[in-house]
């Protein structure tokens, strides 16, 4: 038995983050993507805990669900199943060492919500935990995994989006060169890390000291369209028991479904402001610096990877990472109409597909494009056909700007719809 997880998520009660992140809207968008594992997120968050207590329940198999009084009927009988809920948060560690200021993110996995609440009641001594959903806390890497272990015991930390530029483990302005540099003589608890929009297993792989780490991908979502743009697949039954194994020990973790890395946001080097996107060996030549206004670029993380990498590529590491590349099927219905994703020509096709075939990921990685087509979406069919092949057009991300993922050139989509017509 097969699943699909996203276990990083943020609340409403994060910054910039949509009001519509409820546990029902969760709950909901969860069955329309084909999650059965979802994360709650922003568990340290004291009324966010409060409103997952009252609203979720638990299973048999160790996870909670949403209890029946607060699940929504508009969700198409074609995507209906059931969705689990994993206690997780994001904790943002801002702190000096080694005479740097370093700024971590870190997720937690909880057991459950006592667990969860365990853990509030370590880090409230430590920083304020009412103000963000994704608190920032003063406190070294160190010492938040060790309260976590202190606190709950089967909690599990893992370090967030693990290469972005500012706020990660391994992160170019503010993060260490290694595992064990942050986490010291508890760098053993560490077992997994989070890939981040911007890389990929193969680039991951290209470091000989996360050979023994396994590799996790999340949405990160702050909105339910959000929900599983990243996420893991599991070959194992639905429970915490093996859910917590497959982080720690990798068994019954099949892969993860990625972004194409070059869509995130931070893949190659740049200055946003002055519209510069540079290769990590174009950031070398002109000296770090902006070639429009001369200021220090922002190191991307393809060039953060070839500076720690002790490989040319992953092939050497010995594990053969399986993972999908895949781009979120809103995205490849507006490129379709060369529309905006939020349109409501897009949102009426995406609901029809989903209707017609099932959810989301089914659309994505199971639907043969002979039936995309025959339901009524030649086009679609055609763009998930060159997506699954990796027939695109990249444009890498750079500075928190994000990519540009194209499956047809300028005249291809036009020929497309002219074939459709004379079908």
């Amino acid at each position: 038995m097969g699943f699909i997880a996203d276990l990083h998520i943020h609340s409403r009660f994060s910054r910039a983050t949509s009001r519509d992140m409820s546990p029902e809207n969760i709950w909901k968008w969860a069955q329309l993507k084909g999650i059965a594992v979802v994360g709650t997120g922003d568990f340290t968050h004291p009324g966010w805990i409060e409103e997952l207590q009252e609203k979720l329940e638990p299973s048999d198999n160790g996870l909670l669900v949403l209890k029946k009084k607060y699940r929504a009927v508009d969700v198409p009988g074609s995507c209906s199943a059931d969705v689990f809920f994993l206690p997780s948060a994001e904790i943002s560690c801002i702190y000096k060492k080694g005479g740097r200021t370093r700024k971590v993110h870190n997720l937690v996995f909880a057991p459950d919500l006592s667990a969860a609440a365990k853990i509030n009641r370590g880090l409230s001594l430590l920083g304020n935990l009412d103000s963000d959903g994704r608190p920032i806390l003063g406190i070294d890497s160190r010492e938040l995994l060790k309260t976590v272990l202190d606190s709950s015991q089967g909690s599990v930390l893992v370090p967030a989006h693990a290469w972005t530029p500012h706020f990660s483990v391994f992160g170019a302005a503010s993060g260490f060169d290694s595992l064990e540099e942050c986490f010291e003589d508890l760098n053993q608890h560490i077992f997994a890390i989070e890939t981040g929009l911007s890389s990929d297993p193969p680039m991951n792989r290209r470091l000989s000291a996360l050979d023994g780490i396994n590799l996790i991908s999340n949405s990160d979502a702050h909105s339910p369209a959000k929900i599983g743009r990243e996420a893991n697949i599991f070959d194992c039954e639905i429970s915490l028991h093996s859910l917590m194994k497959g982080i720690t020990t990798g068994e019954g973790l099949k892969g993860t479904i990625e972004f194409f890395p070059e869509e995130g946001k931070y893949h190659y080097d740049g200055h946003r402001a002055c519209g510069v996107c540079l290769s990590p060996a174009e950031t070398v030549r002109r000296n770090y610096r902006c070639p429009v206004c001369g200021k220090r670029l922002t190191m991307g993380v393809m060039h953060r990877v070839n500076e720690l990498a002790d490989r040319a590529d992953g092939s050497g590491s010995g594990r053969k990472d399986y993972y999908r590349s895949l781009l979120p099927l809103a995205e490849i219905v507006a490129e379709v109409h060369n529309m905006g994703v939020n349109s409501r020509t897009v949102g009426r096709d995406y609901m029809s597909l989903l209707e017609s075939l099932g959810s989301e990921f089914s659309v994505l990685m199971d639907v043969p494009p002979e039936e995309i087509g025959a339901a009524g979406f030649p086009s679609v069919a055609e763009a998930v056909r060159r997506m699954r092949a990796g027939e695109v057009a990249l444009s890498p991300g750079f500075d928190g700007e994000y990519g540009k993922i194209k499956m047809f050139g300028k005249f291809q989509i036009e020929e497309v719809k002219g074939q459709e017509m004379l079908l």
